[in-house]
C-alpha cells in the first residue's frame, strides 16, 4: 500500500500545497488497446492497422501508460462496478448486467462517492457506472453533487451495427458522444472558477460509448482506414484445444439490418467467420469509432488547456475492458482471453509524468480506485479482510503510485486475476465460473463449477486452459494437457485457487 516514503516523494514532485488536485476521469466503453501509445509489441493483433489516436497519444506522451492492465470480468456492468468500488466481482456480487451492488453486495462506496465525501463537486455524463435502474440505481445518485446526465441516442434505434453519419446528419441529430462532449465542456466551464479559487476541486467522470456497438460514427473517419489497407486476423481460428466453456456466442451481432442481407447461419458458434467482406467492414466501423472518441477526448482535454486548469488537474483514461474482433472466430468480449481481458488504462500527474512514463509491469483495474485516492491526498484506503460485505470503504487493489517513481520497479504484482461466467448451454449464466490467472509469461484458467453455491468448486472442472505467451502471445494452442507443461500447470492452479490476497499481497 502506499507509505510515507512514496508519500513524500510524491508530494515533492506535486509541490505540497493545500490545494487538492481536480480530476478528469475518462472512460471508453469495449476499447482495447487499439491506440498509438500501445502499437509494436503492445499492439492487441499483428494484424490491426496503425491507429489514428492523436489526442490519447498525446495524453500518453504526458502520462503513465499501463501497458499491461486486465480486468476483473470483461463486459460493462462487472468490470465498472469492480473499479469503481475497487472490489472484484466476487465480493460486489455484479457477474451481469442485471443487479446492482449496494443490493447484492454491499453499500460500498464508489470513486466519485469517495471524492465527494471529501469536498470535491462531482459530475457525471455518458457511461460510468452501467446505466439503468437494475445495474447501478440509475448511475448510482449517491456518487454525484450534480444531475447525471445521459443525453438521447437517435441513432441505435435504426438497428444498424454500423452506420457512416454524413456531416449533414449530425447537424441535424447528434451523435450521443458528441452531446457527452458537449457537456463535458459546458461542466468545465461551471467548475473552473471555484476550482482554480481553490474553493472546490472537481471531479469530472466522462464515459464515452465508442467503440461499443451498434459503430455510429462520423463518416470522415472512414478515410483513415481504407478497406483495402485491412486485414483479417492472422488467428481467423479458435485456440487449438479449447474448452467449449471458453467460447462466447456472439449471434446477436446477426440481429442487426445491414447484416441480415448477408442470410448467415450458425453466427456464434465454435470456429463461424463471417464473409471476408463483412469482417473488414466490421473491423473498419470499430477502428472508426475508436477514432471518433479519440476526437471527443481531445475536445475536452483542450478546453481543460484553455481553461487554464490542465496543471491542477489529474487525468485518467481507462476503456471497461477489451474486444475481439475476429481473432480466434471470436467476436465482443465475454471471455478470459487476452483480448478481452487486457484494456488500456493511463494517469496523468501534473509535475509527475510530464515527460512521459510507461510501465509493462502488470496491473489490475480494481488497482485505479486506491491510486487516484492517494495521488489526491485523500485519506488511504485500506485493504478489505477476506468478508467486506459489511465495510463502506476499502480496497481489493493495490496503489500503483510506486511506479511513478520507478515504472520498472521489482517485486511489483505477481499476477492478474479475471474471471467470467457461462451458463450450461453456452449462454451467459452462473453454472460454470472461469477463473483466470495471467502472469508474466502464462495464462491459466480453470472453468469450475459455480452454482448452487455462487463459489467455485474446484473438484468440478468443465476445462482447463494454459497458454503460454513466450511462444504463443496469441494465445492460439492450450497446452494445458501437454505432459512438458505438469509441473507449470500444477503450480498456476495452486495460485489460482490461492487467489489474489495470496499471490500479490
Amino acid at each position: 500500500m502506499f507509505n510515507t516514503i512514496f508519500a513524500t516523494v510524491l508530494l515533492t514532485l506535486c509541490g505540497a500545497q493545500q490545494r487538492r488536485k481536480n480530476v478528469l476521469f475518462f472512460v471508453a466503453d469495449d476499447l482495447r488497446p487499439n491506440l498509438g501509445a500501445y502499437s509494436g509489441h503492445h499492439a492487441p493483433s499483428p494484424s490491426d492497422p496503425a491507429m489514428y489516436t492523436p489526442n490519447i497519444d498525446h495524453l500518453a506522451q504526458s502520462s503513465l501508460v499501463l501497458q499491461r492492465s486486465y480486468v476483473a470480468q470483461a463486459i460493462c456492468s462487472p468490470s465498472r462496478t469492480s473499479v469503481l468500488t475497487g472490489r472484484r466481482p466476487d465480493t460486489t456480487r455484479v457477474w451481469d448486467l442485471k443487479h446492482y451492488w449496494r443490493l447484492v453486495g454491499g453499500n460500498f462506496t464508489t470513486i466519485p462517492q469517495y471524492f465527494k465525501e471529501n469536498g470535491y463537486r462531482t459530475v457525471g455524463m455518458g457511461k460510468i457506472f452501467h446505466p439503468g435502474k437494475h445495474a447501478s440505481g440509475n448511475n448510482d445518485p449517491i456518487s454525484w453533487t450534480d444531475p447525471y446526465f445521459l443525453g438521447e441516442d437517435d441513432y441505435s434505434k435504426n438497428r444498424l451495427l454500423w452506420q457512416a453519419v454524413t456531416e449533414a446528419e449530425e447537424r441535424q441529430t447528434p451523435l450521443l458522444d458528441t452531446q457527452i462532449a458537449d457537456f463535458a465542456l459546458k461542466t468545465l466551464n461551471e467548475v473552473a472558477p471555484k476550482a482554480k479559487s481553490g474553493e472546490q476541486p472537481f471531479f469530472v467522470a466522462v464515459g464515452f460509448h465508442k467503440p461499443h456497438t451498434p459503430w455510429n460514427y462520423p463518416e470522415r473517419f472512414e478515410k483513415y482506414y481504407p478497406l483495402d489497407s485491412l486485414e483479417l486476423p492472422d488467428n481467423y481460428f479458435s485456440p487449438v484445444g479449447m474448452p467449449a466453456f471458453a467460447w462466447h456466442n456472439f449471434s446477436r451481432l446477426n440481429t442487426y439490418k445491414n447484416v441480415e442481407p448477408y442470410h448467415l447461419h450458425d453466427v456464434g458458434a465454435i470456429n463461424y467467420t463471417f464473409p471476408k467482406n463483412l469482417t473488414l467492414l466490421m473491423r473498419r466501423a470499430y477502428y472508426s469509432s475508436v477514432s471518433f472518441t479519440d476526437y471527443n477526448v481531445g475536445r475536452v482535454l483542450q478546453e481543460l488547456d484553455d481553461l487554464g486548469l490542465a496543471n491542477d488537474t489529474i487525468v485518467s483514461f481507462w476503456g471497461d475492458h477489451g474486444y475481439q474482433l475476429g481473432e480466434h472466430c471470436e467476436w465482443q468480449k465475454e471471455t478470459v482471453f487476452e483480448l478481452a481481458t487486457r484494456a488500456p488504462m493511463m494517469v496523468k500527474v501534473p509535475g509527475v509524468t510530464d515527460s512521459g512514463m510507461v510501465t509493462s509491469q502488470l496491473v489490475e483495474f480494481v488497482d485505479l480506485f486506491p491510486t487516484l485516492v492517494d495521488l489526491a491526498g485523500l485519506p488511504e484506503m485500506k485493504l478489505c479482510p477476506e468478508n467486506s460485505s459489511q465495510i463502506l470503504l476499502c480496497t481489493e487493489g493495490k496503489s500503483f503510485v510506486p511506479l511513478f517513481t520507478n515504472p520498472n520497479i521489482t517485486g511489483w504484482k505477481n499476477a492478474t486475476f479475471s474471471q467470467f461466467p457461462h451458463g450450461r448451454n453456452g449462454r451467459n449464466g452462473l453454472d460454470v465460473m472461469g477463473y483466470s490467472i495471467r502472469t508474466d509469461r502464462y495464462r491459466y484458467t480453470e472453468w469450475a463449477t459455480f452454482k448452487p453455491h455462487l463459489k467455485p468448486e474446484w473438484n468440478k472442472l468443465h476445462g482447463i486452459e494454459l497458454y503460454d505467451h513466450g511462444i504463443d502471445p496469441e494465445e492460439n494452442r492450450n497446452w494445458a494437457q501437454e505432459p512438458s507443461y505438469a509441473n507449470l500447470r500444477s503450480q498456476l492452479s495452486k495460485q489460482l485457487r490461492a487467489g489474489w490476497r495470496y499471490v500479490n499481497v
